[in-house]
């Protein structure tokens, strides 16, 4: 079949085809976003073109907002289905960078298609092109080295045939999934070839599940039998695994406390007997108290980043440490006991290993028990008070008003503490919080994609007013293409969590909140976000007091519905009130600063290495 490279890639695209975790089969790619340029607009442009009844083609208005809305989408559908971004070479492609670092730190897959120059240099230097000295090869693309799972520069169209098994690997495989760069220059696009007719058969790809080493399971279960006070920690594995009842059943057969972590979370029911709240920095006291005492932690499908393990001291240094992951990258850390296996198959062997074994009693209920403490503050903390409403008053309306089956999403500043920490989930793994790279904008980018993809409920993301002006302009591509969520905006003035980090080392105010950044007025402008997001073609709906958020909130829903596009809720919040879960996070603090002091008695705590104790 002669093609061009463009045109096979397409025809690929669209005959690979994926398994959700309920058993449909549906498009591993079911759309396309794009910005065209003269990098790729006649070669893969016109390509898409002739598919444009099959293959949905979506124009944001950033590369970077594309790339993050694919990155939602892959997300909400639990990284079954990956969103395609195509941009332009030069500042087209370098600002798909930052998503495609999103993607990375989040095994989150996505497929990013950059233009590049010209294999035969005969134009250069062509407009948007970087010039290296001394290495004519190198172009902007090789930017996405570093935030690649796979990345490729497709300088001949037979290329295709031995790359595209490996995008497929790495896009779908459950150890290794993540962002994939196929790099195009835009002669080769139009180059043609005599593709064979297999290349665009069908396929349905099912991720594998690759089972425990027996002689690993055996020592986890010896080491879980040994055990007085075991834990047991969900990560984001088990969600995309699929594994969360059988979890569920796991803890319940044997009685064993469970915490959540960020990806982890909404995986349990809130009101469970046995969930301990989620852990961390940003999670909950009832769990930190929990993994202080416990001897044996269970961790599944997580990587044990530094705000679930408050910077490696939240677990005791004499803590036995089992990791069951599909990835054993992240099994083997810190010296942990290895079980490299998928999140339901393992635990399924795990079961059958531990037969009766039963968890004392005693421990099992202060699970219940010191979630029923942290409940407790959280009521406090959304309960009447104050004029002005606070991120957890707005949590706790929005908390209030959502179905079981809604999706809410965040990514930045202190909105992450307050749903992570208070948010109280069905186990219907409703939530996204984008804190492996915390990128700020991801809130109303990612939306876009995850409402495209979440269609059993309505999606809700929450963000600070320094996280909208980062990246607001895809409320617009929302708006315009007609997908529907909720925005819930609070304003207070400026990046206030930075600010609470600065001033509560003992640093000056400085450059975070607005009132202490440089203007040249006495009375600086203020934004208006509520006529900003209007004329982006948003409904929007403002408030200023916590009846307000709830009536305003339940106002929003209803017109996001019913009128097909974003609804916006923009209220004023305090810049100095957070949910605290007590936990340590190490940042670097200068010896004159007065952090130091509690720095230097928390740094001595760090677990470091678990090799020994095992």
């Amino acid at each position: 079949m002669k093609l061009t490279t463009a045109q096979a890639l397409v025809r690929w695209l669209l005959a690979q085809r994926s398994e959700t975790l309920d058993g449909r089969e549906v498009a591993l790619f079911p759309g396309v976003f794009a910005i065209f340029g003269h990098g790729n607009v006649l070669g893969l442009g016109t390509a898409l073109e002739e598919h444009r009844d099959d293959l949905p083609l979506w124009r944001g208005q950033t590369e970077q907002g594309m790339a993050l809305a694919a990155v939602g989408y892959a997300k909400a559908t639990h990284r079954r289905q990956v969103g395609v971004v195509t941009s332009s070479i030069g500042p087209g492609a370098l600002n798909m960078v930052t998503a495609a670092g999103v993607a990375h730190a989040n095994r989150l897959p996505v497929l990013l298609l950059p233009g590049d120059t010209f294999t035969s240099r005969a134009p250069d230097p062509v407009l948007q092109q970087v010039e290296h000295f001394g290495d004519p090869t190198a172009t902007v693309n090789d930017a996405f080295r570093p935030v690649s799972r796979y990345f490729d520069r497709i300088v001949r169209p037979e290329q295709l045939l031995s790359t595209l098994p490996q995008v497929a690997r790495v896009l779908t495989d459950p150890a290794d999934a993540g962002p994939v760069t196929l790099a195009l220059p835009q002669d080769v696009q139009a180059e043609t070839y005599d593709f064979p007719d297999a290349l665009f058969a069908p396929v349905t790809h099912r991720p594998p599940r690759p089972r425990p080493d027996r002689r690993a399971l055996t020592e986890a279960a010896g080491a879980l039998r040994a055990s007085r006070k075991p834990l047991l920690v969900l990560g984001g594995g088990v969600r995309y695994s699929g594994a969360g009842e059988r979890a569920l059943a796991f803890a319940e057969r044997h009685g064993i406390p469970i915490t959540e972590t960020t990806a982890g979370r909404t995986l349990v029911p809130h009101g469970h007997p046995l969930h301990a709240g989620p852990l961390g920095v940003t999670g909950s006291t009832s769990a930190n108290v929990l993994a202080a005492e416990a001897d044996v932690v269970l961790a599944v499908g997580t990587r044990l980043q530094d705000f679930t393990t408050a910077s490696w001291t939240v677990f005791s240094p004499d803590v036995r440490l089992i990791t069951l992951n599909a990835a054993r990258f992240d099994a083997v850390k810190h010296g942990a006991l290895a079980v490299v296996s998928d999140a339901d198959a393992g635990l399924t062997d795990l079961a059958t290993q531990l037969e009766s074994w039963q968890v004392d009693p005693l421990w099992t209920e202060r699970a219940a028990a010191e979630r029923d403490r942290w409940d407790a503050h959280i009521d406090v903390l959304r309960g009447p008070g104050g004029e002005v409403p606070t991120y957890a008053q707005v949590v706790g309306a929005v908390n209030d008003l959502s179905e079981p089956h809604d999706y809410v999403m965040t990514a930045s500043g202190g909105m992450p503490g307050e749903l992570i920490g208070g948010w109280r989930g069905s186990g219907s793994i409703s939530m996204d919080v984008e804190y492996g790279f915390s990128c700020m904008g991801y809130e109303l980018a990612g939306a876009w994609g995850a409402a495209m993809a979440h269609t059993g409920g309505l999606v809700t993301t929450m963000l600070g007013d320094g996280s909208y002006l980062m990246l607001n302009s895809e409320l617009f591509s929302a708006a315009f293409a007609g997908h529907p969520f909720v925005a819930v905006v609070c304003d207070n003035d400026g990046f206030a969590v930075i600010a609470r980090l600065q001033e509560g080392q003992g640093g000056e105010p400085f450059n975070n909140f607005l009132a202490d950044c440089r203007s040249a007025h006495a009375a600086p402008p203020r934004v208006d976000f509520a006529r900003h997001a209007e004329s982006l073609g948003c409904a929007v709906f403002t408030a200023s007091t916590v009846d307000d958020v709830r009536a305003a909130y339940a106002k929003a829903r209803e017109a996001a519905v019913a009128e097909n596009r974003p609804a916006v809720v923009v209220v004023r919040t305090q810049p100095n009130s957070w949910t605290e879960a007590g936990a340590w996070w190490e940042v670097g603090v200068p010896e004159h600063l007065s952090g130091r002091e509690a720095f230097e008695e928390s740094k001595p705590t760090q677990v470091r290495y678990l090799k020994g104790r095992i």
